[in-house]
């Protein structure tokens, strides 16, 4: 055949192929996906919690509006991550199949929807709650998102140590819902989750190495190595154990409390100096998923304490 008899096949032009590609389909899951529902759910409790240990009361009402609007601005915050992080997440085996870098989502629709859930969460907050409760809520979504997103994540291998404010601050928000103020006792809540949050996530980033060195996010793993980061895990944790007594110390907790927070403390360090004695990582997922159940009993055994024992210590 010659090159005059070739069959013409039609030319994919650049127009031609933008309007066969596949467009995003509008899908309710995948709006819930970018709220980043696992963080969301944390969110809450810690808020809750914080909320039922404050002094004071406050009307159901009232005190399940603050809860809302809390997790609307964690999603808010969560939605706003994801568009900026699409580029990595990408590449990152943990995150590829999120809404946008799967292609499911448009990236201005995760943004618009970001920021309209952070304007009526504070809106709501201030307007059926207080002020100083939403001040805080808005100081939290500015923080995760400029603070941490756009400028620690990818430049520092601290940006975890400093960027964990923005999660120790829900119980703070849920306590000022109840006395409008920031006392002593909700500073002791937030210095757990604050404390907490560089082992917790240094945990991860060293069974998870390979997706931050992909992606270019230093973490403590892949800047100082292994065995740095085991050793910062073993440091934050032996402050984070006795930290977890500071709510004795301020009252809002009592002898329940103390019992189980040092017994979580031994676990959570005996798990901690494994990690430390062994030469690869191998213990590091199941610290890490020790490291959520730790937080999570640690915040039931302030509620149960409160509600059963602290009242007739």
């Amino acid at each position: 055949m010659s090159v005059n008899d070739r069959i013409d096949t039609p030319t994919v032009t650049g127009e031609t192929a933008e309007a066969e590609a596949p467009q995003p389909k509008f899908r309710l899951q995948d709006y819930a996906l970018i709220l980043k529902p696992r963080v969301m759910s944390l969110v809450v409790f810690t808020a809750f919690v914080g909320l039922l240990l404050a002094p004071g009361s406050i009307d159901p009402k009232t005190g399940f509006i603050a809860i809302i609007c809390i997790a609307i601005g964690a999603g808010a915050s969560g939605a706003i991550n994801m568009w900026y992080d699409q580029d990595i997440d990408i590449v990152m085996k943990r995150t590829m199949n999120r809404p946008i870098p799967a292609g499911r989502m448009d990236p201005k629709e995760a943004l618009f929807f970001g920021v309209a859930l952070s304007v009526l969460s504070v809106g709501v907050m201030a307007w059926l709650v207080n002020t100083p409760a939403a001040a805080l809520l808005a100081i939290t979504i500015l923080y995760y998102v400029f603070i941490y997103t756009m400028w620690l994540k990818r430049r520092t291998p601290q940006n975890i140590v400093i960027g964990g404010a923005a999660g120790a601050f829900p119980p703070m928000i849920g306590w000022m819902a109840v006395t409008g103020d920031m006392s002593i006792g909700s500073i002791a809540l937030f210095a757990i989750i604050f404390l907490w949050t560089p082992p917790h996530s240094w945990a991860l980033a060293l069974f998870r190495r390979g997706d931050y060195e992909a992606a270019g996010v230093p973490m403590m793993p892949v800047v100082a190595g292994n065995k740095e980061t085991k050793r910062q895990i073993l440091v934050y944790t032996a402050i984070l154990i006795p930290a977890t007594l500071a709510t004795v110390a301020t009252g809002t907790s009592g002898l329940l409390y103390t019992v189980a927070a040092i017994g979580l403390g031994i676990e959570f360090w005996r798990r901690c100096w494994g990690l430390w004695k062994e030469d690869g990582v191998d213990r590091a997922k199941p610290l890490f998923f020790y490291s959520i159940f730790y937080l999570f009993m640690i915040f039931v055994a302030l509620i149960i304490d409160r509600a059963f024992f602290l009242p007739v210590l």
